[in-house]
């Protein structure tokens, strides 16, 4: 049944979702301002929102009711006037013009005007508009476009998407483009319900069609011949696969190509032309970086695209920097088009040199003490357009894709994410000529994650292939950084002596070179030779000398500050230890460093068990397990059993402080770790290790032994979470052999299952 009051519009055949509090913000607007203009893209559901709106005042508030003057038909704008009498059953006055007859007619009239569709006759409309509201006092007017009519008085309200399930909300079933998505699919199919299995595909659905009602009516409707997953995996194509929809909808409505076409052909040529550029971005960008890409007079084309809808408004990004957006449903339209033109390759080329100078700029900022917060910043910012840029130099320009790893590798480092890398760098390493740039560079960073993953031989003998390679130029930073890590790789393996002479040669070289993080990471190294040396005294030493590089890099000073504090820990200086700890760990926590993060978090549990706190110690072991499950790194579970098997020595459970050491030693052995004699872990643990085993007995010691020397890395940081938990039972020491505690029994049953690392995890 038609509302009352309201003229020319259809009727209501299907429900308003998600939008109860947009209309009540446009109703709200209506009664402040004479002319609100709505705005928003093509799909987005302006006309059906201004419709809900004009039902929604039409009764109470004007007299004379609301009344729909449709523009999409017009082609002339000089008939809009004529097309907005037509609507209002204004007759044709001879010698008047239309839209003064109009005024006249409203002048006596307290109404609603609600003008559908401005965008392509916008200078027409905004004329009748300014016309109107000069005459006719008691006349309000609603228009929808994809962009404001920009004259006195108006209200621009600007309609945005429908809420999608955010990263980590896959079962929420409020959110409008979830709610919007199941009544429609309901619509085109009885049986259809939101189910366990589908909800999550569903919510990834609607987030990939940018929570667009359009789209997502598109999606709904084929949902009963695809099914969900299918049609999921089918937007690769999306603007050829939603199409359809309803057969009497205007032509712009049943097709997101179509929809996107009637917005692109408003739009001059050079903004045409910097709509296709831009939509080479697959994130937010700067309108420095869409000049970079689309030229000198991207600036101003933008900022048009934007009040035209084609654009999300800036936000301020990661980096604080005012970023612009295009939905993923217009993106598809533009890669289409660019294309289309032939523009693809010097696009992506032109993305790829922002890219790399953003990149290079940052790594600079990232290496000195005052720009590493905000070049970290920056970086997280361009994450994507950086991904973007080096898939596609790794296929077309070698050169940049080195010089783009060489730039990121210190940011993936920092922020946990460098063994995401290995098969792009391998692919590098294996296409560029040995020797190159891309080559030394590919092959350094393999080797480091060698070195995190538990393969200190791998990682020793790509070094060597670098030093064998270059060993004889000039000295260079790529060098000086094999060097050290080879020396790293050398003391870890228990040959001391090379270690030393190698990290003394990185060293010296990093200083012929003024290249401060060479300079720390070499004398890091040199700290962990005198530690297995035992010369403690001097491991101390240099470690506060790395500290005071001039220029050290924020990253390089918590390395030492670490290193500093447990070596300070084995001297008995706990006081000074405590102090560089907590600094350090403050610092991480800051930064987000989550390699320095790892590597503090089991040297603070060592300090709060010496100190008899042992619930900070579980917390800081149990948060450095679940980085070591994100971040992959070796030395860190290593350092994370140990700490966790002193825990369980300290609250009465000697079967997990046994497993969870031999469990360190295997994975050491594994990795190549060949300094069991020198290491001081092993040391502390000798006693405490005895008295577990003679708690427990011969049987099931042994038992609690061949549990951990079963574990691999993964397992074992799932074990570490499972000994750390917030309140950890105290169990009493076993009755009988072979008695398993309720942890042990859980994560050997899964093994037993034949459960994968990553299912356990």
């Amino acid at each position: 049944m038609a509302a009352v009051g309201v003229h020319g519009f259809p009727p209501v055949l299907t429900s308003l979702v998600g939008r109860a509090g947009a209309v009540r913000e446009v109703a709200g607007l209506l009664e402040e301002y004479r002319l609100v203009t709505v705005t928003g893209p093509g799909g987005v559901g302006k006309t059906r929102l201004a419709d809900e709106v004009a039902r929604h005042v039409a009764a109470d508030r004007f007299a004379d009711g609301a009344w729909l003057a449709e523009l999409a038909p017009v082609r002339d704008p000089a008939q809009v006037a004529a097309a907005v009498a037509v609507a209002i059953g204004v007759r044709e006055q001879p010698g008047v013009p239309a839209a003064e007859a109009v005024a006249r007619v409203l002048a006596r009239q307290q109404l609603l005007l609600v003008l559908d569709n401005c965008e392509h006759v916008i200078g027409a409309a905004a004329q009748l508009c300014a016309d109107l509201l000069q005459a006719c006092d008691d006349v309000r007017v609603l228009a929808t476009s994809r962009e404001p009519l920009r004259i006195a008085g108006e209200a621009a309200y600007r309609l945005a998407p429908l809420p999608v399930p955010g990263p980590g909300d896959a079962g929420d079933d409020v959110a409008g483009a979830v709610v919007l998505f199941a009544d429609r699919a309901r619509a085109a199919d009885a049986g259809f319900a939101l189910t366990g299995e589908n909800r999550a595909d569903v919510a990834r659905l609607v987030g990939r069609l940018d929570g667009m009602p359009l789209a997502i009516e598109l999606a709904a409707a084929r949902a009963e011949a695809l099914g969900v997953s299918q049609l999921l995996e089918s937007l690769d194509g999306r603007l050829a696969l939603l199409a359809g929809g309803d057969r009497l909808a205007a032509g712009r409505h049943r097709s997101l190509a179509a929809a996107a076409e009637w917005s692109y052909q408003l739009l001059e040529d050079q903004e045409q032309r910097v709509f296709r550029l831009v939509s080479v971005f697959p994130a937010p960008f700067t309108l420095e970086a869409a000049g970079a890409v689309a030229g000198p007079g991207a600036a101003a084309a933008v900022l048009r695209l934007v009040e035209c809808s084609l654009l999300v408004p800036p936000r301020p990004g990661l980096d604080g920097r005012s970023r612009y957006a295009m939905l993923e449903t217009l993106r598809g339209y533009g890669t289409g088009l660019l294309a289309a033109a032939g523009e693809q390759d010097d696009a992506e080329a032109a993305l790829a040199r922002y890219a790399l100078r953003a990149a290079e700029q940052a790594a600079a900022g990232l290496r000195t003490i005052a720009g590493e917060p905000a070049a970290a910043r920056w970086l997280d910012a361009e994450d994507a357009a950086m991904g973007h840029a080096l898939g596609w130099a790794a296929d077309h320009d070698l050169d940049t894709a080195a010089r783009l790893v060489t730039a990121l590798a210190l940011w993936w480092l920092l922020r946990g994410r460098l063994a995401g890398q290995q098969m792009l760098l391998r692919e590098l390493a294996g296409r560029a000529g040995p020797g190159s740039d891309g080559w030394c560079a590919a092959q350094f960073w393999l080797a480091w994650m060698a070195h995190d993953s538990a393969d200190l031989p791998g990682s020793l003998q790509r070094c060597a292939a670098i030093v064998d390679v270059i060993g004889d130029r000039k000295p260079s930073p790529i060098l000086a950084d094999c060097l050290a890590l080879q020396s790293d790789n050398l003391a870890n393996l228990g040959r001391v002596p090379e270690a030393a002479a190698s990290a003394r040669r990185a060293l010296a070289m990093a200083r012929e070179l003024g290249y401060p993080f060479g300079q720390v990471h070499a004398t890091t190294c040199l700290v962990i030779t005198a530690l297995y040396a035992g010369d403690l005294d001097h491991a101390a030493r240099l470690a506060r000398q790395g500290g005071q590089v001039p220029d050290i890099p924020r990253g390089a000073a918590r390395i030492c500050g670490y290193l500093l504090a447990g070596v300070l820990a084995e001297t008995g200086n706990l006081a000074a230890a405590e102090r560089a700890c907590a600094a350090t760990l403050v610092q991480a926590r800051d930064a987000g460093d989550l390699y320095a993060l790892g590597a503090v978090l089991p040297v603070m549990a060592d300090l709060d068990l010496r100190a008899g706190r042992r619930g900070d110690a579980a917390a800081h072991l149990r948060e450095a397990a679940q980085l070591t499950l994100q971040t992959g790194l070796w030395f860190t579970i290593l350092n994370v059993l140990e700490g966790s098997g002193h825990l369980c020595a300290a609250t009465g459970r000697p079967a997990d402080a046994i497993t969870a050491w031999v469990a360190c030693e295997t994975l050491g052995q594994q990795g190549g770790f060949e300094n069991r004699d020198t290491d001081p872990h092993a040391r502390l643990r000798e006693e405490p290790l005895r008295q577990a085993r003679q708690a427990l007995g011969p049987d099931q010691a042994r038992a609690a032994e061949q549990r951990g020397a079963a574990m691999s890395a993964a397992t074992a940081a799932e074990y570490a979470l499972m000994l750390t938990t917030a309140d950890p039972p105290q169990p009493a020491v076993p009755a009988g052999p072979g008695k398993l505690s309720a942890r042990e029994r859980e994560l050997v049953t899964l093994v037993a299952r034949g459960r994968t690392d990553a299912q356990i995890a």
